[in-house]
């Protein structure tokens, strides 16, 4: 199989373990993986086909891509974005003590872009209302029934997404099995049927993006931003409606729980880097507020 392989230079340090992370869908996730060499795999599925692409870093300002499959060279072509090329920090300096430290201890976190809307707009949906282990057990269950096997040498088990026809074609009766209930499942078939213009919003301005993805019954404001953290890199998208960000968020910003609506107030000066700025501070460990109170059951974790 053609092999393609590029090396990216980036003008300051990238560190691509933390910049890549919001990808990884769980431990075992067979879309996304880390081997013993440290290097990281992901597979994805281009216009031109599948791929799959092997990041290594070299030293925090190169790294070195490899990919293989039908959608190999497009992959190579995204791969710069994906690691935060178009990352823009020059406007970012905040005046907060904690996330300026923040920034400066972690210089190498940068927002990534897929460009690939439906690939993330799926496992955010299967992460609406459940807990993520839930969400992960079903994101593995189906690909590894409904994808396709990586291309090229990928660690065992790796599978890429299904593409929108994939998605349609997945009976009831595997949705069920894979533990999502009917009404995420019909909202992935709605995704699915209109993945074409959804995949325009790749070309959009953020916000207009986020509102395209919204026009799909089933999608709100949480699938919304999680979608377009990971799809657009948008670095002012939050998860609002997240049930444990704000809670996290106000005792970082405030020593205090907060509602979304609080939350968003206190991340007001920072935008439009809202979304930096709440990676700093999970990334820092302030947002790791006192457990207080019973466990949350299987079905209240999100909203959608």
């Amino acid at each position: 199989m053609e092999c393609h392989e590029t090396s990216l230079e980036f003008p300051g340090p990238v560190d691509a373990r933390l910049t890549l992370a919001p990808l990884a869908r769980g431990r075992f996730d067979p879309a996304f993986q880390r081997t013993a060499d440290g290097a990281l795999w992901r597979t994805t599925r281009m216009p031109d086909g599948p791929a799959t692409c092997r990041i290594v870093q070299a030293t925090p300002w190169q790294a070195r891509v490899t990919a293989w499959g039908p959608g190999a060279a497009q992959a190579l072509a995204a791969a710069p974005a994906l690691l935060g090329a178009q990352d823009d920090l020059s406007a970012f300096d905040p005046a907060d003590n904690l996330v300026r430290d923040a920034h400066r201890r972690f210089p190498g976190l940068r927002l990534l872009r897929t460009g690939r809307v439906l690939e993330a707009l799926v496992p955010a949906v299967l992460e609406q209302r459940v807990i993520l282990r839930t969400a992960h057990d079903a994101w593995r269950w189906l690909l590894l029934r409904h994808g396709t096997a990586a291309p090229g040498p990928a660690p065992v088990g790796m599978r890429v997404p299904p593409d929108a026809q994939g998605w349609l074609a997945v009976p009831s009766w595997d949705f069920h099995r894979a533990g999502v209930d009917p009404r995420r499942a019909r909202t992935v078939r709605e995704c699915a049927s209109v993945a074409a213009r959804l995949e325009e919003a790749a070309t959009m301005p953020p916000a207009l993006a986020r509102a395209r993805l919204r026009l799909v019954p089933g999608v709100g404001v949480w699938t919304a931003a999680e979608t377009a953290q990971r799809a657009f890199g948008d670095p002012d998208a939050i998860s609002v409606g997240d049930y444990h960000l704000a809670a996290q968020v106000g005792w970082a910003l405030a020593g205090q729980r907060v509602d979304d609506e609080r939350m968003i107030e206190l991340l007001e000066p920072y935008r439009p880097h809202r979304q930096r700025v709440v990676r700093l501070l999970h990334l820092s460990g302030a947002m790791r507020a006192p457990r207080r109170g019973p466990r949350l059951a299987v079905q209240d974790h999100r909203r959608n």
